[in-house]
């Protein structure tokens, strides 16, 4: 556990080498980045975490932002005393690497941004405003993740993998942590906007994207990748918000090889 301000974050590190930081998203933890730990350890020092409002870090029902989110994250690094680092953040935890680029620019080598987005698009707001109406309604994980788990895998996947998504639906059902934190950062997410701020990040960024996504979707996805000068767009095709999970052979070569870049 690490002391951020007022916070005690939960994290792992591991391997030895180059520092990646991984960010997780809205949903889940940093258990969501297992298969990557393990990929990567060997060749570089990984680091992992539970955003505040998530896992086993600190829960607390207020306001935060993803700036907010953001400054954790590099005092977690100062805790670590990672002085740079290549930063790898999907959905939500993309969001947070932008603006870990935008504040401290000389300490981010290189940014991976995984269905990620500077500004929902308006299908992007709709979905996430469903899924965090079910929540409210219902105040159950297990029925949030009923409602919400089609979002984030491809029709093809969710009709001919009924037991994977079976499992993913038990994974976002089996959450623990308070449904105010996940409303709260649901909001940070619809607030978030580096659209205007994006010329700024000078790092090469890998972009990637499920081209059936319908919460950081291929309108979002281009926007992303015009403001970024040094930005690099590879595409899932026929895969969702988890074409992590969809593609995982895919994806992993590409991070990979990115990294080793």
């Amino acid at each position: 556990m690490a002391t951020v301000g007022r916070y005690q974050l939960h994290y792992t590190d591991t391997g030895s080498g180059p520092a990646v930081v991984l960010i997780h998203g809205l949903a889940g933890d940093h258990t969501a980045w297992r298969a990557q730990i393990e990929l990567l350890r060997p060749r570089h020092r990984v680091i992992a975490f539970d955003n505040r409002g998530a896992g086993r870090s600190s829960q607390v029902d207020e306001p935060v932002t993803t700036q907010d989110l953001a400054r954790d994250t590099l005092a977690l690094m100062d805790h670590l005393k990672v002085d740079r680092a290549h930063v790898v953040g999907r959905s939500m935890g993309g969001a947070v690497a932008q603006h870990m680029a935008l504040m401290a620019p000389e300490r981010i080598a290189s940014l991976a941004l995984c269905a990620s987005f500077a500004r929902l698009d308006p299908l992007g707001r709709r979905v996430l405003s469903n899924m965090r109406e079910a929540l409210e309604w219902r105040m159950a994980w297990a029925d949030h993740a009923r409602h919400s788990v089609q979002n984030f895998v491809s029709a093809s996947f969710f009709n001919e993998r009924p037991e994977q998504v079976a499992a993913i639906e038990r994974l976002i059902g089996g959450e623990t942590r308070l449904p105010a934190c996940y409303i709260r950062q649901n909001e940070a997410c619809q607030a978030h906007d580096t659209l205007p701020h994006l010329a700024q990040i000078i790092q090469r960024t890998l972009v990637m994207a499920g081209d059936s996504d319908p919460i950081c979707s291929m309108t979002a996805t281009r926007a992303l990748l015009r403001g970024l000068p040094s930005g690099r767009g590879e595409i899932f095709t026929g895969a969702s918000h988890f074409f992590l999970m969809e593609q995982p052979e895919k994806f992993n070569a590409l991070l990979a090889d990115w990294l080793a870049s």
